[in-house]
C-alpha cells in the first residue's frame, strides 16, 4: 500500500453495541468510494465485552483497516496511540458511535490545505441530546473561556478533528511526553480536558485552526455521568491553567 492520503483513527472501548450496528462497514463503504488511498486505525483500549474479537475479524477482511491493542488508558491514550501510528498525509480522529457521520469529512477536507487543523463543530445544536448534556455543553463553554482562556472556538469537544500529519505528530507526541505517557485506568474515561488541552497547545504553537459546522446526532451511552464528568472537566481545566501559569508547557513550544 502506498503512503495513504488519509488516516482515520477510531478509539474503541467496549463498543460492541455500535460495532454490531455496522459502524465500521459504514466507514469502509464511504472511504472505499473516495479517489484517495486511506487507512483506518482502530485502537482498542482494553475492551472486555468482545469488541476485540469483532475488530480482529473485521480487520482481517478489510485490508485498509488495522488494529492496535492498547492497554486501558482512556480515550486520550487511545487517540494518541492511533494518531502517532498514522501514516497518512492527513489524520482524522472520530468516534466509533459515528455521532458525527464519516461523510462529514468532505466538509473538513475543503479547508485542510489552508489550515493546520480543521475541527468539526456542533455549534449550539445537540440533536436528540437530553437536557443534562445540553447544560454540560453550555457550562463547558463558559468554564473553558474563564479558566483556560480559549475563545473563538465554539465547540472544543466534538470528536471529529482533522490534522496535517506533521502538526498531529508535534501535538500528540508533546502531549504524550508531557503526561509521561498515559497510565492504565479502570472504568470508562472520556475526559473533557483532553480536547481542550490539545487545542490550547495548538493555539500556543500558533497553528491555524478552522472550525466547520458538522452534522451530529446524540447517541445514547452509559459512559456519560453529568455530575462525575462535570467535576472531572473542572479539575482538568484548572490543571491546564495551573500548568500554563507555572510554565510547564513552555519547553514544548515551537
Amino acid at each position: 500500500m502506498n503512503k495513504p492520503y488519509l488516516s482515520v483513527v477510531i478509539p474503541s472501548y467496549n463498543e460492541m453495541a455500535n460495532l454490531q450496528k455496522g459502524v465500521l462497514e459504514k466507514v469502509e463503504r464511504f472511504l472505499g468510494r473516495q479517489k484517495f488511498d486511506y487507512e483506518v486505525i482502530i485502537v482498542d483500549d482494553g475492551s472486555t465485552d468482545g469488541s476485540v474479537d469483532f475488530e480482529e475479524k473485521f480487520v482481517k477482511e478489510n485490508k485498509n483497516f488495522r488494529l492496535i491493542k492498547n492497554s486501558h488508558t482512556g480515550k486520550a491514550g487511545a487517540v494518541t496511540a492511533g494518531m502517532l501510528s498514522a501514516k497518512g498525509e492527513y489524520v482524522l480522529f472520530t468516534d466509533m458511535d459515528q455521532a458525527t457521520p464519516i461523510e462529514e469529512l468532505n466538509k473538513l477536507i475543503l479547508y485542510i490545505d489552508k489550515y493546520d487543523i480543521v475541527i468539526g463543530s456542533r455549534n449550539s445544536q445537540r440533536k436528540g441530546a437530553p437536557l443534562s448534556r445540553a447544560l454540560m455543553a453550555k457550562g463547558m463553554i463558559l468554564l473553558r473561556t474563564v479558566i483556560v482562556g480559549i475563545s473563538g472556538i465554539k465547540d472544543t469537544q466534538c470528536g471529529f478533528k482533522l490534522f496535517k500529519k506533521d502538526v498531529s505528530d508535534k501535538l500528540f507526541s508533546d502531549l504524550r511526553d508531557f503526561h509521561k505517557g498515559y497510565r492504565k485506568i479502570s472504568g470508562s474515561s472520556v475526559k473533557a480536558g483532553f480536547d481542550v488541552e490539545l487545542l490550547f497547545l495548538a493555539r500556543k504553537y500558533k497553528y491555524s485552526i478552522k472550525e466547520v459546522p458538522v452534522e451530529w446526532l446524540y447517541v445514547e451511552t452509559r459512559r456519560v455521568s453529568p455530575v462525575k464528568d462535570s467535576v472531572e472537566a473542572l479539575e482538568d481545566l484548572i490543571s491546564i491553567r495551573l500548568n500554563d501559569l507555572s510554565g510547564r508547557y513552555k519547553r514544548y513550544e515551537n
